[in-house]
C-alpha cells in the first residue's frame, strides 16, 4: 500500500469527524470574540451611556449565551477530534499488526519485533495525535482576521501595528519549532536503536543467563540510553524557551499596539483598552501554534 493510499484511506474513515469538528471550531472561534467586541460597549453602558431601554440585562444575555455556546462548542470540537485520533491510531496498530503476522523470513532479519512494537506503540501514536491539530492552520487565520476587524474598529490604524507584532511572535517561533522537530526525530532514532537492542537481549535471555552476561549487557544498554537522554534535555530547554516566548507574545503585542497608538495619537479609553488586552489574548495560542504546526 503505498503513502497515498494509506492517507485515503485514513481520511475516508474520519472525514465526517473532520468535517463536523471543523464546523464547532468555526463556532468556537466566533463565539470567543463576542465578549472582546462588546466589552467597549459593556464599560459605556457602566460610564451611564444608554443606546436603548434593558440595554444592561441584554449585553449581560449575550456576554452569557456567547461564552455558553463557546464552551459547548470547544467540548464538541476536542471531543470529536479525539474520536479521529482514536479511530486513525486504531487503524494503524491494526494494520501494523497483521503486516507483522505475514512478513517473510527475509523481511523480518530487517524489521525485528522491537521496532515493530515502536512502530504500534510510538509512530502510530504521533500520527493519530495529528487529528487534535487538524484545524490549527486555517483556525489561525481565522483567528487573526477577526481580531484585527475588532482591533481596527477599537484602535483604527494601530491595528497594523497588531498585525506586525503577531507576525514577529510568528516568526520567532519557526526556528524554536524546527529546533523541537529535530530534538524529536533524534530521540526517535535513539529510542528505535535502544528498542532494537532491548528486543534482542530479552529475546536472547536464556543465553545471557547462562554465561552471566547481564550486568556487561545492561550497561550497553544505559550507553545506548545517553544520548537519547541529551537530546531529551536539548528538546526540554527548546520547550522552555517556546513556553517564554507564548507567555511574553500578549505583552509584547500590547506594547507595540498601544505604543502606535500613542504615535498616531488616537485615544486610549479604559473600554478599548479591555477589548484590545481581552484579543491580545485570545491571540495568544494561534500565534505560537500555528508556525510549530505549519512546517
Amino acid at each position: 500500500m503505498t503513502t497515498l493510499k494509506l492517507v485515503k484511506a485514513l481520511v475516508s474513515s474520519v472525514w465526517k469527524n473532520i468535517l463536523l469538528t471543523a464546523l464547532f471550531a468555526f463556532i468556537y472561534a466566533l463565539a470567543s470574540y463576542v465578549g472582546p467586541y462588546l466589552i467597549d460597549t459593556f464599560v459605556q453602558y457602566l460610564n451611564g451611556r444608554r443606546e436603548f431601554k434593558n440595554e444592561g440585562y441584554t449585553l449581560v444575555s449575550v456576554f452569557f449565551a456567547a461564552k455558553l455556546v463557546e464552551c459547548l462548542s470547544q467540548r464538541h470540537w476536542f471531543f470529536g477530534v479525539q474520536q479521529a485520533e482514536i479511530k486513525v491510531r486504531s487503524v494503524l496498530i491494526a494494520m501494523i499488526y497483521n503486516k507483522g503476522l505475514t512478513l517473510s523470513c527475509q523481511s523480518k532479519q530487517g524489521h525485528t519485533s522491537g521496532e515493530l512494537i515502536n512502530f504500534m506503540s510510538v509512530d502510530a501514536q504521533r500520527i493519530g495525535g495529528c487529528a487534535l491539530n487538524l484545524h490549527d492552520t486555517w483556525m489561525t487565520l481565522v483567528h487573526v482576521a477577526i481580531a484585527l476587524l475588532i482591533l481596527y474598529k477599537n484602535l483604527g490604524l494601530a491595528s497594523i501595528a497588531t498585525l506586525i507584532a503577531t507576525i514577529i511572535v510568528m516568526l520567532a517561533n519557526v526556528p524554536l519549532g524546527k529546533l523541537q522537530e529535530k530534538f524529536q526525530d533524534k530521540i526517535m532514532e535513539s529510542k528505535d536503536r535502544r528498542m532494537k537492542a532491548t528486543s534482542e537481549i530479552l529475546r536472547n535471555m536464556r543465553i545471557l543467563k547462562l554465561q552471566g552476561w547481564e550486568m556487561k549487557f545492561l550497561s550497553k544498554i544505559n550507553e545506548l540510553r545517553k544520548p537519547e537522554e541529551g537530546w531529551l534535555k536539548k528538546f526540554g530547554y527548546t520547550s522552555t524557551m517556546t513556553s517564554f516566548v507564548f507567555w511574553g507574545a500578549p505583552t509584547f503585542v500590547s506594547v507595540v499596539t498601544f505604543g502606535a497608538c500613542i504615535l498616531m495619537g488616537i485615544p486610549l479609553e479604559s473600554g478599548k483598552i479591555l477589548s484590545a488586552l481581552a484579543t491580545f489574548r485570545i491571540l495568544q495560542e494561534p500565534s505560537i501554534v500555528f508556525p510549530t504546526r505549519s512546517q
